[in-house]
């Protein structure tokens, strides 16, 4: 490869870096002007990584020294964004999915112009600072996604390749490839833990798939993590693993050799040469190995694990600065020169954003209605009367699973909502995801006879990878206004549990639709069957667990998920059928938006005993109930689809509802009873399931497991003992 003409470096471990020094064009790429000031900016990134975590204390500065040259390549040569607006749609996205190296990131938007300063460098991971240890999305300006677990990002951003494809097909479907307003990059830095990671897998599987040519991924092949050389644990060929999911794959080193021995050269034209060529191949995502030493060029603790997830310390620190020419003695040295040349990205950045405002304008001149639709997605606004699409289910005895109910729900808001989009992981019939008469997103070439689509479609397929689905989920809703719901069987919300975790941090609002949610899936037996779950992703906090009682309740809960756009929702739906209760004897189903609302009170109003229930329990409330008060105990029952939506009354309706002086209450859900226990009080029961289940038709699961009108009325009477509603008599004499 094509020496870089500004510097030159040997790699032996403890060696003396020699610097080449001169400026100008690199050799052999014609577009790249890679001034001294550039490799002066490259050196400062090094410097302001050391000192930022050598203040801090800790911090991993090894990875933010050695792609120093890559991310201002990215940033200052390649991307188009513009830092005064970083909420453009037209900009291309950057995703560190190598979070832990999050100063790759804020030194460059303290470089650009993003409203980072020196200062903020200096509080890296501190109380209150725009830079913690981690990026974190709505926290500081340029921040595209939440990253730290390693994967996710890189899974984020085949989302948003996927979205910025779908937003395409709203908008200009007929575009020539590349001329566009909604033709865009996503770029992503990823390093060997996100490799490692299973979701890398499983996300990298599907972007190949769909064939998604506007994903280019770097990749920083240092070969070091926090335990030292990655051959302790990995060994496969990263290259052709990538070039087996269909991605075009290149190969960029900056060494001769090994790490600790032979040149080192950061030939930035050869990067760049790479990037080019990424951006050039429509057809595929890109993958591009970029063979680094961490730490480079510290004189000691280059290419060591200790470099990765350490502060170098003062010694090191000022040896590094001696080889790059600062001075030891300083810290955190910004030369005027230097700033005032990358803070020419403003500019640029506003003269790019300039003529995508023309060719935007062109095209809102073209496309009126597609104008205004891009308005309202650009706000997640709802259309005028959109709620009248939605079915509503007649009483009914047999009823209709949830999971049935939901799809019903999906195919009526299609024709209205056109940015709702989603799919599920292998389980489109067993979710009822799969709207009707809607094409795939997918290749066209990849249709099958059971589906057919194209590179626009609505359906999603994420075959079985739920835990990509989820961080994909993310991507999507990240990168613009439409609005996508993930489909599994609620046991396998576990697999996604990492992804719906930064879905709630990052207050996004994505729709999940996780069916068979009980013991009422019957046959397929305990490793099928949820139990715990319920409980666990209510402990997530801003997550919103819904488990709605029949089909109009699903209605309700689909509303009241499509509503609030800065939470995700959980829609956990049965399998088995539920009866539609009879709203002209029972509470309306608008009471959903409150969480819990009495369906059906006691028959003088003064409840003795509250019965609370959610989902296919509430029909079991409602047979104990009618038991409970022909034995003249006046009984109130409450339907609690989300606890979350309750517990966020105020405290006079959660008062009207759960009143304090009713203290025998009864819940009942087929699941642990953890998440009840405030809620029933002292002197309540719960009516739960505390082992795992079984394996036989629901209907014997349930009754051998004890959710039956009988065990209810037996915890009503229990509870209303304790709290001192069943009174003694004496026998006499």
């Amino acid at each position: 490869m094509a020496r870089h003409g500004g510097r030159a470096r040997k790699a032996r471990r403890g060696d003396q870096a020699c610097r080449a020094e001169g400026a100008g064009r690199v050799t052999g790429v014609s577009h790249l002007d890679w001034s001294e000031l550039d490799r002066r900016a490259v050196d400062t990134i090094r410097v302001l990584a050391m000192d930022a975590v050598e203040k801090a204390g800790n911090g991993h500065p090894g990875t933010a020294m050695s792609l120093a040259p890559a991310a201002y390549l990215l940033f200052h040569k390649v991307m188009r964004h513009d830092p005064t607006d970083p909420q453009w749609p037209g900009r291309d996205r950057f995703v560190l999915s190598a979070g832990h190296s999050s100063l790759t990131l804020y030194i460059q938007l303290y470089l650009s112009g993003y409203g980072l300063e020196l200062s903020d460098l200096m509080q890296f991971r501190q109380w209150g600072s725009q830079t913690p240890g981690h990026p974190e999305y709505g926290h500081t300006v340029g921040v595209e996604t939440t990253t730290g677990p390693l994967g996710q990002g890189l899974a984020n951003a085949v989302g948003m390749a996927m979205a910025a494809r779908r937003e395409r097909g709203l908008f200009d479907p007929d575009a020539p490839p590349g001329e566009s307003p909604f033709d865009h990059h996503i770029y992503v830095i990823c390093s060997d833990g996100d490799i490692e990671e299973g979701i890398s897998h499983e996300a990298s599987a599907l972007a190949g798939h769909q064939k998604l040519g506007n994903l280019v991924v770097i990749w920083d092949d240092n070969e070091i993590s926090i335990e030292d050389d990655t051959r302790i644990a990995k060994s496969e060929d990263v290259l052709a693993r990538y070039a087996a999911y269909g991605w075009h794959v290149q190969q960029v080193s900056w060494r001769s050799g090994r790490a600790d021995e032979g040149e080192y050269h950061e030939d930035v034209g050869a990067l760049y040469a790479a990037l080019q060529a990424a951006k050039a191949e429509t057809g595929r995502p890109s993958f591009i190995a970029l063979r680094t030493i961490i730490a480079w060029p510290a004189p000691t603790k280059r290419n060591t694990g200790k470099s990765h997830g350490s502060a170098l310390g003062a010694e090191e620190v000022a040896a590094t600065k001696k080889i790059l020419g600062f001075d030891p003695a300083a810290s955190f040295a910004v030369e005027e020169k230097v700033l005032d040349h990358t803070r020419e990205a403003i500019e640029r950045g506003r003269q790019a954003h300039a003529r995508w405002n023309e060719q935007f304008d062109a095209w809102a001149r073209r496309h009126p209605e597609r104008k205004v639709l891009f308005d309202r997605l650009a706000t997640r606004t709802l259309p005028e009367g959109w709620t009248e699409a939605l079915p509503v289910f007649p009483a009914d005895p047999k009823g209709i699973a949830t999971r049935q109910a939901s799809g019903k729900v999906l195919e009526a808001l299609a024709p209205v909502l056109p940015e709702l989009w989603g799919g599920s992981a292998d389980l489109a019939e067993s979710n009822n995801t799969a709207i009707k008469g809607e094409p795939s997103f997918i290749p066209a070439e990849f249709s099958t006879k059971e589906f057919t689509g194209h590179e626009y479609g609505r359906i999603l397929h994420f075959g079985v990878r739920e835990h990509a689905m989820g961080a994909i989920g993310n991507g999507i809703l990240l990168h613009g206004g439409t609005r996508v719901y993930m489909g599994t069987f609620l046991v396998f919300s576990d697999y996604m549990r990492p992804a719906v975790r930064l879905a709630a941090l990052m207050k996004l609002p994505a729709i999940y639709v996780w069916t068979h949610d009980s013991i009422g899936l019957g046959e397929d037996g305990p490793t099928h069957q949820p139990v715990e779950h319920l409980a666990a992703l209510r402990a997530i906090p801003g997550l919103d667990v819904v488990r709605p009682a029949d089909a109009n309740e699903t209605v309700w809960a689909w509303r009241m998920a499509l509503e609030h756009t800065d939470r995700p929702t959980a829609l956990c739906l049965s399998r088995q059928p539920l009866p539609v209760l009879d709203r002209s004897v029972l509470a309306d189903a608008e009471g959903v938006r409150r969480g819990g609302y009495v369906l059906a009170d006691a028959s003088d109003g003064q409840p003795v005993v509250i019965l609370i229930g959610t989902g296919s329990e509430v029909a079991l409330c409602l047979a104990a109930r009618e038991r409970l008060e022909a034995d003249g105990i006046p009984t109130r029952v409450v339907s609690m689809p989300c606890q979350e939506w309750f517990r966020a009354q105020d405290e006079a309706y959660r008062e009207k509802v759960l009143p304090r002086g009713v203290r025998a209450r009864v819940s009942v859900e087929a699941g642990v009873s953890m998440s009840w226990h405030d809620l029933v009080g002292d002197a309540g029961e719960c009516v739960s399931l505390e082992h795992f289940g079984a394996s036989a038709p629901y209907q014997i699961v349930f009754e051998e497991f004890g959710f039956t009108a009988d065990r209810v009325v037996a915890a009503a009477r229990a509870s209303m003992s304790r709290a001192g509603e069943v009174k003694g008599s004496t026998t006499g004499n």
